[in-house]
This record gives C-alpha cells, sequence and structure tokens, in this order.
C-alpha cells in the first residue's frame, strides 16, 4: 500500500531574489555548471510534472478536452502557453479564450476532471528519477514543489510509483502566489526547516526555474522546452546523467 503523501498548509511567502547569472541557452550551456557545483547541502527540492513524472502529455490531454468542448482548436501555441503555470492562471486564459469571463471556476473543475481520467491510465515516471530520488533520499531530506493542484500532483506521483519516496509535498493549493513567485520553494525549505541557500531545486520548466532563482535555492535545469533560456547554475539533459549520479553520491 502506498502511504499518504505528506503535505503542508503554509501562509504566504515571500523572499529577496537571488542575483543569478543571466538567462542562457541550453546549447551555450550545457558544458558544465556555470556556478560550482555545491560539496554540501541540506536540503532538495524537485518539481515534479515533466521533471519527476512525464505527466505533461496527460495534461496536454486534458487540455484537449477541455478547448474541444468549447468548440476551440488546441495545438502548438496553447502546448507551450499553458507548460509550467499555475492552473488557476491557466484557467483565467481558457475563460477569455472561450468567451466565458468569470466562469473560470467551472472551467478549472471540467479541467480537473479531464486531468483525473488521464492520469488515472498511467502517468510514467521521467528517465532517472526514482533512482535519483533514493539517492539523494539517502543523503538529505527532500521536498516536491509543484505548481499542480494537490488532487492532480498526488495523482501523479501515485500513478508514477514515485509517491513513497517524496513523502514532503507543496502544491499550488498551498501558497498564494504560485511559480514563478518564489513562494512554493520557500515553503518547502521552510517545510524542511533549512535556509533556501543550502538546498538545491530541479527544474524543467522557465516558470519553475525562475521561481527557484527567486528563492535563492541552487537551480538544476533538465529543460522540457530544448531551446528556450532557462535560469540554471547547472543545465543536464536527463537525470540519468553521469555527473549527477557521481555528484549526489558525493554528498
Amino acid at each position: 500500500m502506498i502511504p499518504p503523501i505528506g503535505s503542508t498548509t503554509v501562509p504566504a511567502l515571500t523572499g529577496p531574489a537571488l542575483t543569478g547569472p543571466a538567462l542562457t541557452s541550453p546549447e551555450q550551456a550545457r558544458t558544465g555548471p556555470r556556478r560550482p557545483l555545491p560539496a554540501t547541502i541540506k536540503a532538495a527540492v524537485f518539481d515534479c510534472d515533466g521533471l519527476l513524472v512525464d505527466s505533461e502529455p496527460r495534461w496536454r490531454i486534458a487540455e484537449a478536452a477541455v478547448f474541444a468542448a468549447e468548440g476551440q482548436p488546441y495545438g502548438p501555441a496553447e502546448m507551450e502557453r499553458y507548460l509550467g503555470r499555475a492552473m488557476d492562471e491557466c484557467c483565467r486564459d481558457m475563460a477569455r479564450i472561450f468567451g466565458r469571463p468569470g466562469d473560470e471556476r467551472a472551467i478549472s473543475d471540467a479541467l480537473l476532471a479531464e486531468v483525473g481520467i488521464a492520469l488515472a491510465e498511467g502517468a510514467d515516471p521521467m528517465p532517472g528519477a526514482a533512482d535519483l530520488l533514493a539517492r539523494m533520499a539517502a543523503k538529505v531530506p527532500m521536498a516536491v514543489a509543484s505548481n499542480s493542484p494537490r488532487s492532480a500532483l498526488t495523482a501523479a506521483l501515485v500513478g508514477s510509483g514515485l509517491a513513497p519516496l517524496v513523502p514532503i509535498t507543496v502544491s499550488a493549493d498551498d501558497v498564494t502566489h504560485p511559480k514563478p513567485a518564489p513562494d512554493l520553494y520557500l515553503a518547502a525549505c521552510a517545510t524542511l526547516g533549512v535556509e533556501p541557500q543550502h538546498a538545491v531545486a530541479f527544474e524543467d520548466s522557465v516558470t519553475g526555474a525562475a521561481a527557484a532563482r527567486a528563492a535563492g535555492l541552487y537551480v538544476i535545469a533538465v529543460p522540457s522546452e530544448p531551446g528556450r533560456p532557462i535560469e540554471h547554475d547547472w543545465m543536464l539533459d536527463s537525470l540519468t546523467d553521469p555527473a549527477l549520479t557521481a555528484w549526489v553520491d558525493s554528498l
């Protein structure tokens, strides 16, 4: 039996943005860490969708179903528009497109229902995710900080089989301002009892990486949108990168 996923409800948090390196394209940055890898860390915080779990295709299926129900086209532009964004923000945009201002709650309910159906069919863990989590758990406390509502976050982690490895999670439901605001990462660090500057963040989206940077964490990016500039201290193509495994083992 999969144990329940832990949660935390926290007040709105704010913090000074860390002044980091300028955005760089992935092609220019995959030559090694842009900032020295920390020799020690006190915690690790992971994004979920697209980073740990291959749930983004399931979200795209759900969004396409909602658009189809409204008689609206859904294609690559819409996929890019919503990638990594908080659900309430997406639903406000959908309400505008659908000509249904003020109907965001109904659209949100419809989207969550479709997400539940899509995730119930299964969502695979990303390559290397389970091994990385197991290795990191032997070193430091961990949490997941996701822009998804708690119901969708839980469904993704349970459906992928990763839930037992990440007992502490913070969802968009737990903060006032989701990513790209720093609140989710600040909340995760507060729950773990560490200062953000002593933690490392793993992200795949531009929105999420900006949130981690603003919170002050060391940012490891594994982009799900190759070619788009993304905040990072270290950029990788995959969680299976041997250099990442070696670094975690050295902690």
